[in-house]
């Protein structure tokens, strides 16, 4: 018998013997007094059976808990997360995406929003665009932290990475790890995410993001340091600066090779932010005005004998959010560059290949959300992109402003079931051409986990 065992005996027994002496002491006639012992002493016998089967159960081994049990599983509130052998906790998430979309014209893609193709191309030709590229799934990182250190991750992707319409490719969109240090406010991050510049999203429900209409920055591979201060007492300031890869137009000037003119400059892209965050309007809603900007060069090769023409990348840019009331949020961003193809800018144009020479390019975007409640968000706002018409190439396929204007609604059928309907209006305009217009009805469907 283990020590337990003896335990529940000894305490069985401690109860018989403490309890007889009384029996044994009532004189033989008093029934009601013995009576009322009996029923005290099995009382004290049910406690304690109950006792000794709780004890039993709570000593008993139990079975490693599953990764996912009922109150784990995406949509009861708690993520789907393990813990892994080296201390690291990962986070599954994602969604499952489909996107529908009518044109009255062909916009370029066509699966997303960039910009209307010429009125040659167009003749009123109406098209319907139907994918699920925008099917996202991801992990995030986290641990083991130290006293000083706190370290995370993230790796994502989605489906839009090329492929048949019904066999489309994965494309990474994050892959970094960030290293943050609480006391001095200051983190290191490495690997692929959102570029430094311009770094607001617009709030629309186009996966394009209104890329080369007035929304600049992309996400490259990086190495990125930021400092954080406090200013005042609920304010912030951020400084940040990071190292990027340049991904220049094919080069297809010198050999057959296509050498990428980005990657042939030798240097990376530099980019920079300084940031103030504090609330102004509405308390604890914090906003944030920033300007950033980047620097890159292009090393285009003209010959086989080592003759190269160098170009510049560059841009400055403002940022505004601003939450106007507890259900309104004002945002924007203008930007300013040259060579903004990298960066989404220019539409689509970095380079007059004719001349050689920078193609310079303004503009940005502003728009409003209104939360009427907590599943449904209202927005609307607009873009342009307006390259200098002096930089482009004399062809009738060279664009020269590309406008655009949307309003949509999102609404959370349940929390993880979301749809989303967006009206947007297209207009690009043509060098010696007329402008191109098309209005977009897009609609999307997203289970979310």
């Amino acid at each position: 018998m283990n020590a337990r065992g003896t335990l529940r005996y000894t305490l069985l027994s401690g109860i018989l013997f403490t309890s007889a002496p009384g029996l044994a002491a009532e004189p033989s006639g008093s029934t009601t007094a013995i009576e009322a012992r009996i029923s005290h002493l099995e009382r004290e016998l049910s406690e304690l059976k109950a006792l000794v089967k709780s004890n039993a159960a709570s000593s008993a081994p139990t079975a490693p808990r599953a990764a996912t049990t009922p109150s784990d599983k995406p949509g009861n509130g708690n993520p789907l997360t393990v813990s892994i052998g080296s201390g690291a906790t990962v986070q599954l998430y994602g969604f499952a995406r489909l996107d529908g979309a009518y044109d009255s014209g062909k916009i370029n893609p066509g699966n997303t929003a960039m910009w209307v193709r010429p009125e040659n191309l167009n003749n009123n030709d109406a098209e319907w665009n139907m994918t699920a590229g925008a099917t996202r799934i991801g992990i995030n990182l986290s641990g083991p932290d130290t006293d000083r250190i706190k370290i995370m991750g993230n790796i994502e992707m989605d489906f839009f990475g090329g492929g048949t319409e019904n066999n489309q490719n994965p494309r990474l969109r994050h892959g970094y790890m960030k290293a943050y240090w609480p006391a001095s406010d200051f983190t290191i991050l490495a690997g692929q995410t959102w570029d430094l510049h311009s770094p607001l999203i617009p709030f629309v429900d186009d996966p394009a993001l209104m890329w080369n209409a007035g929304n600049i920055g992309s996400r490259h591979p990086q190495l990125r340091l930021t400092k954080g201060f406090s200013s005042g007492e609920k304010g912030r300031v951020e400084l940040s600066a990071a190292a990027e890869r340049t991904i220049g137009e094919t080069n297809s000037f010198a050999d057959s090779w296509n050498t990428d003119p980005g990657k042939d400059a030798a240097i990376p892209t530099l980019q920079g932010r300084i940031a103030w965050s504090a609330p102004l309007l509405v308390n604890n809603q914090p906003a944030t005005i920033a300007l950033s900007g980047h620097y890159a060069q292009e090393e285009w090769d003209t010959n086989t004998s080592g003759n190269y023409t160098t170009l510049d990348s560059w841009s400055c840019n403002v940022e505004l959010s601003m939450p106007l009331h507890q259900k309104l949020l004002l945002a924007g961003e203008y930007f300013n560059g040259t060579n903004l193809d990298d960066s989404l800018g220019g539409i689509g144009q970095g380079v007059n290949t004719t001349t050689l020479r920078e193609i310079r390019s303004s503009g940005g975007w502003a728009a409003l959300r209104y939360t009427s409640s907590p599943t449904t968000t209202i927005s609307f706002g607009g873009g342009i992109d307006d390259p200098r018409d002096s930089d482009l190439p004399a062809l009738a396929t060279a664009r020269t402003v590309n406008r655009t204007i949307f309003a949509n609604v999102i609404n959370k059928i349940t929390p993880n079931l979301i749809l989303g309907l967006q009206l947007s209006e297209w207009r690009t305009g043509y060098k010696n051409s007329t402008t191109a217009e098309a209005l977009r009805a897009q609609s999307s469907l997203t289970y979310k986990f």
